[in-house]
């Protein structure tokens, strides 16, 4: 018995245009274009990060535009900055090229051996200066092919504009899209020097903070600092009458440790001194929770040797300065 099979007939497809095997050329070479430029802030200086002429960057970015139909670009005599059609394509092509881009260094890195490159690291000023500065020349003995740019600012983190690798960041971390390593405990301490407790002595309730010459620091966003407590369970912010005020903290350790008065720092700064005797603590009962230290970088399934390397140096070498001081200080105190 034979069995009768239909094959209905083969429905053609609409000619659509394959914007992929149509304009591969021009596509990559205008993408690659316009990341440089929206990253760089102008053509010149793309041009000088791909190795081309300016004239070249412009000719990829027009065909680009030409291909997409939209402007990417405002460009005048003095500035250029993205439309907002160009925004929109920059927050959809950036991922894409940044994998692009970690591919190519992880398989440059699997052929030439040993991690290298350029890691480009922000830290806030204090912990930049004091900690992370201090271990780079270890770090750069165990990987001489690695080089190492170090950028210290206490404002935010953007990894994206600013071409950051690694952060190490201050505090309570709300960013989703940032792996964020808690590297040591963020402990404030309220300090003194011995001279000014001599003189006038010591703050026992933060009630009696108010009777005291105090130091403050004023942070990048330019918001004086709040000093923070623990009272009864609950947080409580002060910010009180400061007789000096810097924006750096090491001028506010400094001038501390001179005997002008007390201020709020972290524990990093202040544990070598307060073990020496230089600095006394002041109410540690009333301390607020760990902030934390984090090492901060973006969310990729697959990191480039270098950061790894520099990741795990750092976190070990970081632990082991041994920066923390506020459990001796309470068992003292009990």
């Amino acid at each position: 018995m034979s069995t009768s099979v239909s094959v209905s007939p083969v429905t053609s497809m609409p000619n659509y245009p394959d914007s992929l095997a149509d304009s591969f050329a021009t596509s990559y070479a205008g993408v690659m274009a316009f990341i440089a430029v929206a990253t760089e802030g102008n053509f010149a200086k793309a041009g000088d990060r791909l190795g081309i002429g300016r004239s070249a960057v412009s000719r990829s970015v027009q065909k680009l535009e030409d291909q997409l139909g939209t402007r990417l670009f405002v460009r005048t005599t003095r500035s250029t900055s993205l439309t907002s059609e160009g925004e929109r394509f920059y927050e959809r092509c950036h991922p894409g090229v940044a994998r692009i881009i970690q591919a190519l260094d992880e398989m440059r890195e699997l052929r030439e051996g040993p991690p290298a490159g350029q890691l480009r690291v922000r830290s806030t000023v204090g912990f930049g200066r004091n900690v992370i500065a201090p271990l780079l020349k270890g770090f750069r003995e165990a990987n001489p092919n690695i080089s190492v740019e170090l950028l210290l600012d206490d404002g935010a983190t953007d990894f994206t504009t600013d071409r950051v690798d690694v952060a190490f960041r201050d505090g309570r971390m709300e960013d989703s899209q940032v792996i964020a390593k808690k590297v040591i405990p963020m402990q404030m301490m309220l300090c003194a020097s011995p001279e000014y407790a001599a003189a006038h002595g010591l703050p026992q309730t933060v009630e009696e903070l108010y009777n005291h010459r105090c130091v403050n620091f004023r942070q990048a966003s330019g918001r004086m600092y709040e000093w923070e407590f623990k009272v009864g369970g609950h947080l409580r912010k002060v910010t009180p009458a400061a007789m000096l005020t810097f924006n750096d903290a090491d001028l506010v350790l400094q001038s501390v440790l001179e005997g002008h008065g007390i201020a709020q720092m972290a524990g990093y700064q202040v544990c070598r001194h307060l073990r020496a005797g230089t600095l006394v603590a002041c109410l540690p009962q009333y301390a607020p929770e760990d902030r934390g230290h984090y090492l901060c970088f973006m969310s990729r399934q697959h990191l480039p040797g270098r950061m790894r390397v520099f990741i795990d140096y750092m976190t070990e070498r970081i632990r082991a300065l041994d920066l923390q001081i506020f459990d001796s200080l309470l068992l003292k105190q009990a």
